[in-house]
């Protein structure tokens, strides 16, 4: 069979044709495969940004009375026979609380009121023997001067003389034993007196009454039962004036940041608001176990707030407007707070001056300025020098 001298060309013309088109195809794969570089794990970041930040001190404790005022009784052996106040109940200074029996004192005062009126009288008896011993005196005594001039000018025995001298002589004691009678009626009145004053003050202490102005927070006294002084219990609890604070702890190392008068708010169990107050006092001691500090928060107004409830409160201690970072993005070396920036895909770690530091983020002082990108939780996947590809937090 003849064959056409067209058939013998087309053949290798193809070949020809096709061998420059499948190595211009192969070439751009093969420059593509190996220009890309190879692509780093997927890391988030986050961003410097200027913002407000507020550092503050959180403390808790429990709410107790700024002054409590113990109500006992002040004599012992009587049964408390009225009750005049109950707990929550507001009191003033002086108010009656509780009554106790009075009726041994009442018959002790009869009695000295009895004794009084005998020494008054027996008073007014000496007062008569010493003018009747006084006029007897004068009596006895001109008599013996006259006696004295007769027997001088001899009309007078001696025996006469030495009876006027011994009626003189009487007469002079009898006037000095009435006026220690009355000396003796007065100091029987005086003490007689004095135990009534004694009895006066027993029957007023038989009312217990509020040392102070304040609320009551509770009562021990129980009628019928015996009030004594010598009594583990007192019998009414009193939180003067109504003022209750926080008294709380706070770490150690918090306390350089505390003043007394700084603002703090205050949040009791339950409540749906926090109450205002202020540092009151800061206590000088350290607990050596614990490494607790003690301060105490008076509450402005003096809500009504249950006495022992738990409470929290906020203090704070510094605010402004600068530059920040989670705290998720910040670790800590030997050599300070560091932070893994990210620039071209690339990490770096920087060392950072961190200052106030709260709600979870932290204010950078220097090391970083506002912009910069850093690993969003730092130190967890990479190192320094670790290519990455950054994933923008939201």
């Amino acid at each position: 069979m003849p064959v056409s001298p067209k058939s013998l060309i087309l053949p290798p013309l193809v070949a020809l044709l096709s061998a420059p088109v499948a190595a211009l195809a192969q070439a751009p794969a093969s420059a593509a495969t190996q220009q890309a570089p190879s692509a780093g794990p997927a890391i988030t970041v986050t961003s410097v940004k200027r913002a407000e930040i507020v550092q503050s001190v959180v403390v808790s404790g429990s709410m107790i009375a700024r002054e409590e005022v113990l109500v006992a009784p002040e004599v012992d052996g009587f049964v408390i026979t009225e009750l005049l106040a109950e707990e929550g109940d507001h009191v003033a200074a002086g108010q009656v609380l509780a009554r106790l029996s009075r009726t041994t004192l009442d018959v002790q005062r009869a009695q000295n009121e009895a004794q009084s009126a005998k020494a008054e009288a027996a008073i007014d008896q000496a007062k008569a023997q010493i003018v009747e011993a006084e006029a007897n005196l004068v009596q006895a005594n001109n008599a013996f001067d006259r006696t004295k001039a007769l027997r001088d000018s001899g009309n007078a025995s001696l025996e006469t003389f030495d009876l006027r001298s011994a009626a003189a002589r009487a007469a002079q004691a009898r006037l000095n034993s009435a006026k220690q009678a009355l000396a003796m009626a007065q100091a029987d009145l005086t003490l007689s007196q004095a135990q009534g004053r004694d009895i006066a003050v027993r029957l007023a202490r038989t009312e217990i009454k509020a040392p102070k102005a304040g609320i009551v927070s509770r009562r021990s006294a129980k009628l019928g039962a015996m009030a004594t002084m010598a009594a583990a219990e007192p019998l009414f609890r009193i939180i003067a004036d109504g003022a209750i604070e926080l008294e709380a702890d706070v770490a150690e190392v918090e306390l350089p940041n505390l003043k007394l008068g700084q603002a703090v708010a205050v949040t009791p169990a339950g409540a749906d608001k926090p109450l205002a107050g202020q540092i009151r006092l800061i206590s000088p001691e350290v607990d050596k176990a614990s490494r607790l500090g003690r301060l105490r928060v008076s509450l402005t107004g003096n809500p009504p707030v249950a006495v022992g409830s738990f409470a929290r409160g906020v203090i704070e201690t510094g605010r402004k407007t600068a530059l920040v970072l989670p705290l998720s993005a910040i670790t800590y070396a030997r050599g300070g707070a560091m932070v893994q920036a990210v620039k071209d895909g690339r990490v770096t770690t920087r060392k950072v001056v961190l200052g106030l530091v709260g709600g979870g983020r932290a204010e950078i002082v220097s090391g970083l300025a506002e912009g910069e990108s850093v690993v969003a939780r730092a130190g967890t996947f990479v190192r320094d020098g670790d290519a990455i590809t950054p994933v923008t937090a939201d």
